[in-house]
């Protein structure tokens, strides 16, 4: 035998020996298990459009301790003794620790202004969101007169010089606050041809109101809306 056919025989020998470990390797690595098929599917159900957002930076510094509710007077606040208002606010603070004299009327005012000015607009949709179902019903009235009579209101909420806390109640879970407000508004009514037919444009004009806010002091929700108006005391 030459020389050249035993090198022939070993290379032949040789790459059939490669054939057979290739293949094995193959049907070991090529194999996909449930959880390769997860994942591709995982990345194959992303959009390829998809934005990429950056990792929120971690904050090493350790998270404020909000400061801890003030006792039931502390919250009440400078509410006089003679009130009649102070011993149910008081319940109303036991009930509800969140509640806070100052912040009620600061929220107080703020909800005034927006409902004299959503009532002088016939703006619904806010004073939904700030009255009971039957004070609604009371003023949605009077828009639509004013809307049949195609008259028009010129409004300028100008400030509230005062808000008090005259009244207060509870009973089970509701409670309710009543405030005297005293504001300066400026405000005329015009009919359809353009005159004023009530009000001054040129006149600021002093309004007291006197409006009872409620709220369930268990419900998760803050917000207090106006479930009754009243005539100034006499």
């Amino acid at each position: 035998m030459k020389m050249s056919d035993i090198f022939d025989l070993t290379n032949l020998l040789l790459l059939a020996v490669a054939v057979v470990i290739f293949l094995r390797l193959r049907s070991v690595l090529g194999r996909r298990t449930g959880a390769d098929r997860a994942r591709a599917d995982q990345y194959a159900a992303a959009p390829r459009d998809a934005s990429i957002h950056p990792l929120p930076k971690l904050d090493p510094r350790p998270a404020p301790v909000e400061a801890p509710p003030g006792t039931v007077d502390e919250r009440v606040g400078s509410i006089p003794s003679e009130s009649r208002a102070l011993e149910p606010l008081r319940k109303i603070a036991a009930a509800d620790p969140k509640f806070d004299t100052g912040a009620f009327l600061k929220g107080a005012k703020a909800a005034y202004e927006a409902i004299v000015s959503a009532y002088a607009h016939g703006d619904r949709e806010a004073l939904k969101n700030l009255l009971s179902p039957e004070v609604f019903d009371s003023f949605n009235s009077v828009i639509r007169d004013r809307e049949t009579r195609e008259e028009t209101t010129e409004f300028s909420f100008v400030g509230i010089d005062s808000a008090t806390i005259i009244d207060a109640n509870i009973e089970g879970q509701m409670a309710d606050v009543t405030v005297r407000f005293v504001s300066e508004l400026v405000t005329a009514v015009r009919d359809k041809a353009g005159n004023v037919v009530e009000g001054d444009l040129k006149a600021v004009r002093q309004v007291t109101d006197i409006w009872t806010f409620a709220r369930d002091v268990t419900s998760p929700n803050p917000n207090w809306r106006l479930v009754a108006t009243d005539s100034p005391e006499s």
